[in-house]
């Protein structure tokens, strides 16, 4: 049976850490809305006969997170620009019967990058990134289109670094223990790993050998200032958090599956914090 009101989720395995309900559920009340954004816990192997009944099911689409990005890819019978450039799915929604198929992650992370850091990318040409999982892969495209023509790569798998200097021709990669190198003369940079994030390593980084006018980003928002952007602030650098990115990236789909753009407000950013303090974990979406 279909639902009579509009109804969205995000899919992961585990879900529970999820803060896109709190994104969504917001607008949805802000914009008064009759419509339900929910949390699809999907076993790995689950996916295919989820989306298979979402339509029966009322759903207008999904967001989709860690472990199903690349399944969700190979689903999707339409995708656009970004998602066949970066190879995985964030954002599901229907065309007809067709499911389709988004990559936001890169959009949001250079509406946040514009609006809080405003000229980061004039005039430079090498970026430093932490991290080679499924964000590095949406960053390192928006970077390259952005004209970084070096975007060194720093990660603990060399072997997962190599993936993604074979997919972009940008990218250098490097191990951990080259991080002195891989950060000398970059302009921009952003960590993209787990490292420095609440019950996780810390990320040992010196950011001596940075430009002195450089901008560092750091996706994790949990905690919101990461021993990373305290360093960057410390030594004069623009430091920008993940939280505006969290938000960002949540705007197509929305638009998509409830008919309205919405707006990244203040307000915003202050019902997602109290969702954090309310000890939910802070992972991506």
């Amino acid at each position: 049976m279909i639902a009579s009101k509009k109804r969205a989720c995000v899919i992961g395995w585990p879900v529970a850490q999820s803060l896109s309900p709190a994104i969504h559920g917001f607008w949805l009340r802000e914009y008064g809305i009759e419509g339900e954004y929910t949390k699809a816990e999907v076993e790995p192997g689950g996916l295919p006969a989820f989306v298979a009944a979402m339509r029966g099911e009322g759903f207008e689409g999904a967001n989709v997170t860690i472990p199903h990005k690349i399944e969700a890819y190979d689903l999707c019978k339409r995708l656009d620009s970004a998602a066949k450039a970066i190879g995985a799915v964030n954002t599901l929604w229907f065309e007809g019967e067709a499911l389709c198929g988004s990559n936001t992650d890169a959009a949001g992370f250079l509406t946040n990058l514009d609006e809080q850091a405003r000229g980061w990318d004039g005039g430079h040409s090498r970026a430093a990134v932490i991290g080679a999982g499924g964000a590095a892969l949406a960053i390192v495209w928006a970077l390259q289109n952005r004209g970084f023509s070096r975007i060194n790569i720093v990660n603990r798998s060399h072997g997962k670094a190599m993936d993604l200097a074979n997919k972009f021709s940008s990218v250098v990669p490097f191990y951990f223990d080259q991080m002195s190198e891989a950060l000398i003369g970059a302009t921009f940079i952003a960590n993209t790993s787990s490292l420095g994030m609440d019950g996780f390593p810390p990320l040992e980084i010196n950011l001596d050998s940075v430009q002195a006018d450089a901008t560092v980003c750091d996706i994790v928002f949990k905690p919101l200032e990461t021993a990373l952007l305290r360093q960057a602030r410390e030594r004069g650098l623009r430091a920008v958090d993940g939280l505006g990115m969290l938000m960002y990236q949540a705007v197509p789909g929305f638009e998509k599956w409830f008919g309205i753009e919405p707006s990244v407000t203040p307000a915003l950013r202050e019902a997602v914090l109290a969702a954090i303090a309310s000890n939910q974990p802070g992972a991506p979406q």
